[in-house]
């Protein structure tokens, strides 16, 4: 196939703009996403940088068991979550479950401690959180993740009845959905 010189030309020198405008729109994206509005508490420390956004969708797992300072009432506790990560494409990423954990497809892990909460505006969701990585696997996206934020959270919450000394041990599970912000440190 045989391409004539002035579509090269054109090819040649719209390539490097057309380059320089989607790194400018990616940086103007990450800009925006590190500006999410967020509880003072739940804002990362200086020096991190968003490296990934992800949405979670999946289940709040609950076992009922009696409550530790009483333990002749009975309370829904949260056992572990169970969730798919996808990325702003709809592409399955990787999958969160108990630690808590974030594991992508590539094989890197981060698992978190709550570092601080916040209720969502959304009263009938799980509340928001701030947590601290306590460990990372892997060579991959989550390789180095030092925070995670979860926000925008709808669902998930743990029931409030059906939970007495005859369900001790049962397990529910809630739907829920989340938005998963992880931060490295800049380098």
């Amino acid at each position: 196939m045989k391409i004539n010189n002035k579509f090269r030309y054109r090819y040649f020198v719209l390539l490097p703009l057309l380059m320089a405008q989607a790194g400018l729109a990616q940086n103007q994206q990450k800009e925006l996403i590190s500006q999410l509005k967020v509880p003072e508490n739940l804002k990362v420390p200086t020096g991190q940088t968003l490296v990934q956004k992800v949405s979670g969708k999946g289940t709040q797992i609950y076992q009922c068991k009696a409550k530790a300072d009483n333990p002749n009432e009975f309370e829904w506790t949260l056992k572990a979550p169970q969730a798919d990560l996808f990325d702003d494409k709809g592409q399955k990423i990787g999958k969160h479950y108990a630690g808590p954990t974030w594991e992508a497809n590539d094989g890197s892990k981060v698992v978190g401690q709550v570092k601080s909460r916040a209720n969502s505006p959304n009263q009938s969701a799980i509340p928001w959180l701030l947590l601290e990585a306590k460990s990372n696997e892997g060579n991959g996206i989550f390789s180095k993740v030092k925070y995670i934020q979860r926000v925008n959270t709808i669902g998930g919450k743990a029931p409030t009845t059906r939970c007495d000394k005859t369900h001790t041990n049962s397990q529910l599970s809630v739907n829920y959905s989340s938005n998963y912000y992880f931060y490295e440190a800049m380098p």
